[in-house]
């Protein structure tokens, strides 16, 4: 569907003719991100079954994590069973090597935790793909491996979740972009989990994600604004990391790594992005705030009313939005 703030217009495409709604000069931005396998399952030192799923880190050495109990993704998230009681010290145990320890509970939730694993460079990335699975979603049919859940251009094992919004971004549709003089650039971000079953939790996501930002990126947004063209992000976590740096750096986007904690919302300004191509996004999560800060909130509203009328599908592996706001 393609969102058009200045209009107030909704349209009917498909993500394959993408280029068409797009102008020669403009920019896309896309999260090279890959896909870890965040989840991990594991014992507690009483023997009780837990799930610990990656939510983020900036050093790979002490992760946050989201702990889980009993359980599998054929449950949904929000009505999984709660995690044992661990405390800072307690050894969660995966496999025969693989062991993390509890270093500290949040005080947004005892469910977030930040932990040390035993292992670290090859040893832990090793053990990682070896023990650990793609965070799993209950809409879908089956158990997903890993590479289903990464987009053609997944560089750095960064996401702990797939940054959805480029998974059906195929190269004869990039081919079809740059044919259309359509530049194309890339950023990293450390996308996150998508719901944790905590309420209280989730009214907090996203959480704070790193993001790296190559200078030939700032190059190509600098050159697009310079010769009139528009900046299109493809996922929020795009527009996180791009918004995110500038707002770190007096206003103006900035090349190299850094964390951070922005969340969009209908007051909110932008400095570096025009529009962006997400997921379809219910109303009252952090998807759809962000998008907010694109269109009127009333005009998403109609869009997802549209959307549930027409049969489009929702959540990580589902139907797609371009919302133009320029």
């Amino acid at each position: 569907m393609v969102i058009d703030a200045r209009s107030g217009s909704l349209a009917h495409t498909r993500v394959g003719e993408l280029a068409a709604w797009l102008r020669a000069g403009d920019l896309v931005v896309v999260n090279d991100a890959a896909t870890l396998p965040a989840s991990l399952h594991g014992t507690t030192p009483t023997g009780t079954p837990i799930e610990l799923r990656l939510a983020g880190t900036t050093d790979e050495t002490h992760w946050d994590a989201v702990l889980f109990g009993d359980g599998d993704w054929r449950t949904r998230t929000e009505h999984r069973a709660p995690p044992p009681r661990v405390v800072p010290g307690d050894e969660i145990v995966f496999g025969e090597s693989l062991r993390a320890t509890v270093v500290s509970l949040s005080p947004l939730s005892a469910r977030l935790v930040t932990v040390r694993f035993n292992e670290d460079g090859a040893a832990f990335w090793r053990d990682l793909y070896a023990l650990g699975r793609p965070v799993q979603y209950a809409h879908v049919r089956d158990d997903l491996p890993l590479w289903h859940v990464q987009t053609r251009y997944a560089s750095k094992p960064w996401a702990m979740e797939l940054p959805s919004a480029g998974r059906p971004l195929r190269w004869s549709l990039l081919e079809a972009l740059r044919a259309r003089k359509v530049s194309l650039a890339t950023i990293t971000h450390a996308a996150g989990l998508s719901a944790t079953g905590d309420d209280a939790l989730d009214a907090m996501l996203p959480l704070p994600e790193r993001y790296d930002i190559p200078a030939e990126t700032v190059r190509a947004v600098e050159a697009t604004r310079a010769r009139g063209g528009r900046v299109i992000a493809i996922g929020t976590s795009v527009v996180r990391a791009l918004e995110g740096s500038a707002r770190a750096n007096g206003g103006v986007l900035t090349a190299g790594a850094g964390v951070t904690d922005l969340k969009l919302g209908e007051s909110s300004t932008r400095g570096v992005v025009d529009a962006v191509f997400s997921g379809m996004h219910e109303p009252g999560t952090s998807h759809f705030a962000l998008l907010s800060a694109f269109a009127p909130p009333s005009l998403l509203l109609d869009a997802v009313s549209e959307g549930t009328r027409e049969g489009y599908l929702g959540h990580e592996f589902g139907d797609g939005c371009l919302v133009l706001s320029v």
